[in-house]
């Protein structure tokens, strides 16, 4: 199932690792671990953030994810579903829309 990962950064200890070097390794060392489809960097409400597509084959595979972030970083994570214009064609949206009227 194909998810988006937010991850929000926390000012410290990501100010840190900045200062000594080691956010962009730790950064890349995580990407290559999870192998994101699609990565972001942005901001959010005054904090680093990142979005990140991933495919989630399993629900235990969520905690290899995001733990990376929690423990390097003391990163709050968010996970959600998401779908592409094709898979909204295949939901059947019309026929909930008469199913729930």
């Amino acid at each position: 199932m194909r998810m988006m990962l937010k991850v929000t950064l926390p000012h410290e200890p990501f100010n840190a690792a900045v200062k000594s070097g080691k956010a962009g390794q730790t950064i890349s060392k995580i990407l290559e671990k999870t192998k994101p489809e699609a990565v972001y960097f942005t901001e959010d409400k005054g904090h680093r953030c990142g979005i990140f597509i991933l495919n989630v084959e399993r629900p235990s595979s969520v905690p290899a994810l995001a733990e990376p972030w929690f423990l390097n970083f003391n990163a709050d994570c968010e996970f959600h579903i998401v779908m592409s214009p094709q898979d909204l064609a295949e939901s059947g949206l019309e026929k909930l829309g008469q199913e729930w009227k």
